[in-house]
């Protein structure tokens, strides 16, 4: 969660205090939004919570594509299942 007033900050203080930013990234996991001009331009994160992002993102596509399926009756049953595999294989 962003907290107002430590995890927004003007560009000029990220320039200034770069070392004091990874820091907080890395001891909270939290984003600092970057402003410029007094408006929000960037989100600065930690690697490891932009990976749990893009892997939460990521699971949300696949479910997506099943559930399209679901719906387009793009099934099968779990015996029509075993002879695709066992085609697969040999």
């Amino acid at each position: 969660m962003i907290n107002l007033v430590k995890d927004i900050r003007p560009i000029s203080y990220v320039k200034a205090h770069t070392a004091d930013v990874f820091k907080q990234l890395k001891e909270k996991n939290s984003p600092v939004v970057i402003t410029q001009n007094g408006e929000a331009q960037a989100v600065l994160m930690n690697v490891n919570h932009y990976q749990n992002i893009m892997d939460a993102l990521n699971l949300l596509k696949i479910l997506s594509i099943g559930e399209n399926d679901i719906k387009n009756g793009r099934t099968f049953t779990e015996e029509e299942m075993d002879k695709k595999i066992e085609k697969i294989l040999g």
